[in-house]
């Protein structure tokens, strides 16, 4: 099937013909669903830190960057193209009214001159149009307005990523969800007197965030008296996919190369397994608020990280007490309950197991990554949520599932899908290395039965795209997982451009 051709375009992408081949077959067969025990909640699975523990939390990760010895980096996957965040405004441009006319459009105009790209907007349409953007609204010149803010000639925003756009506006200027996560750095990821920074983007714009870097940095350096050291990375062609046609075939170029797609967030446990790192903390580019709602987001990213460091603490003191082989009974009994109750893992046999076979089920639970994850209340936003699902060695943990990972024929899956009370907004604190030091090699970690196949298509033609299990998902689905409930003000995505005026972006 694959031709001498086809190999060399493979082995071109540092992907093996046994990897091809695996995807083609996943193509035919389709992915499992996972087996939920229940959706998790407060008191199963999820935690509510009162006033005090919260306390406790922030003093211990206070007190872990006082050391000074730690890398701590804060790792954003930025290369989401904003393309989507504009869809309307795209739809009014190639439309055939020339005024506002559907709730999203009036909003937009309505509302102009609160965006923070307002001025930027205003001179691009001076520059160009000769004009500035309320003499073009009332001559009914919408779609030059439009125009100037989507296309090349004015702010080309339908075709920059999301990280390089104004979001908020301040008296010193507007910044930019890049520069607000320079900040957020600073506040609560800074050790030693440095804050580390890793974005992950896409190639084609991988100079204008050095640039946008380049000109900030030493700003935000002189504001909060620390250095910044910012990377950044690509999502490596080894983790594209191959395309299949409806009939599971490799799906072929015109020129006849195969096509390959970008294989999902999940393709980011690469890059993620390349930092070098004691905490990561993960958040997405768009869910940046202005300084004034900041404290929030940063009480709340000490506590989840003061959890993660208490936790790694105990798991650890606990490895080193296996390795000496010297203990009792009792003590296995205590570190079972660690286990159970604190990283919230179960096997329900785990008593009747002889004590070498449980101290290598034991050692095999403590002895790896771990993630504490922020949840917030279910407010109907698309995406995964918290559950207790069953794992490949009958064991139950969390996990955070999407929609497409639960049997829609399964009537009380669905129920517990549709009445989970909480919501993943992709807020993680994860620790990377073990007991020893050493960094955990994270793909071996992956969940690789957790992949997911869409329907897409190309210059007309259907075929089926593969996506890698995600990053939060089944990439880290064998981690020690814990839930918090964090409060709604710390998620603030920014889905359409129309969100940048709710009242938490302004």
């Amino acid at each position: 099937m694959l031709s001498q051709q086809d190999l060399n375009q493979i082995a071109g992408k540092g992907i093996t013909e046994a990897q091809v081949e695996t995807q083609l077959e996943e193509f035919k067969q389709g992915f499992p669903f996972l087996r939920i025990e229940a959706a998790a909640g407060i008191g199963q699975g999820i935690l509510a830190p009162d006033e005090n523990e919260r306390a406790k939390y922030i003093d211990a990760w206070n007190g872990y960057k006082a050391a000074g010895d730690k890398r701590i980096v804060k790792f954003v996957p930025a290369s989401g193209a904003a393309s989507r965040m504009f869809k309307d405004m795209f739809a009014f441009l190639n439309g055939d009214h020339d005024t506002p006319q559907t709730d999203f459009e009036k909003k937009f105009f309505d509302n102009i001159d609160k965006f923070a790209f307002y001025d930027e907007l205003n001179a691009a349409c001076l520059k160009n149009e000769g004009k500035d953007i309320p003499s073009l609204m009332a001559e009914g010149c919408h779609k030059a307005v439009a125009a100037n803010m989507l296309e090349a000639k004015g702010l080309n925003y339908g075709q920059l990523p999301k990280g390089l756009l104004l979001f908020h506006k301040y008296a010193e200027g507007p910044r930019t969800p890049l520069e607000e996560h320079l900040v957020e750095g600073a506040l609560y990821a800074a050790c030693g007197g440095c804050a580390h920074i890793h974005f992950t983007v896409s190639h084609e714009h991988l100079e204008l965030f050095k640039k946008k870097v380049d000109d900030k940095c030493a700003v935000y350096a002189g504001k909060y008296g620390i250095k910044y050291d910012v990377t950044f990375s690509e999502q490596k062609p080894s983790t594209d996919t191959i395309a299949a046609n409806p009939d599971n075939t490799p799906f072929r170029n015109d020129d006849g190369s195969l096509l390959f797609r970008p294989g999902g967030h999940g393709a980011l446990i690469q890059n993620l397994n390349d930092i070098e790192a004691d905490v990561v903390f993960i958040k997405n580019i768009d869910n940046v608020v202005p300084d004034r709602l900041k404290g929030d987001t940063v009480t709340y990213k000490q506590l989840l990280a003061g959890m993660l460091v208490t936790l790694q603490a105990k798991a650890f003191a606990y490895l080193r007490l296996l390795d000496t082989g010297d203990y009792t009974h009792e003590q296995l009994e205590e570190i079972i309950r660690f286990v159970q109750r604190d990283l919230c893992c179960r096997k329900a046999d785990v008593k009747q197991l002889e004590d070498a076979d449980l101290v290598v089920y034991l050692r095999s639970k403590l002895n790896r990554p771990m993630r504490v994850c922020g949840v917030v209340r279910n407010v109907g936003e698309p995406g995964g949520g918290p559950f207790l699902a069953y794992n490949q060695d009958g064991t139950v943990s969390l996990q955070i599932l999407e929609s497409s990972q639960i049997d829609k024929g399964n009537a009380e899956y669905m129920r517990m899908f549709a009445e989970g009370t909480h919501f993943n907004p992709v807020d993680l604190v994860c620790a990377t290395k073990d007991y020893k030091g050493r960094p955990f090699n994270l793909p071996d970690y992956v969940d690789k039965t957790t992949g997911f196949i869409s329907q897409k298509s190309k210059n007309g033609r259907e075929l089926k795209a593969l996506e890698l299990p995600g990053l939060w998902n089944g990439a880290m689905s064998d981690w020690n997982t814990v839930f918090v409930e964090v409060p709604l003000s710390t998620f603030n995505p920014v889905k359409t451009v129309n969100d940048l005026l709710r009242e938490q972006h302004q």
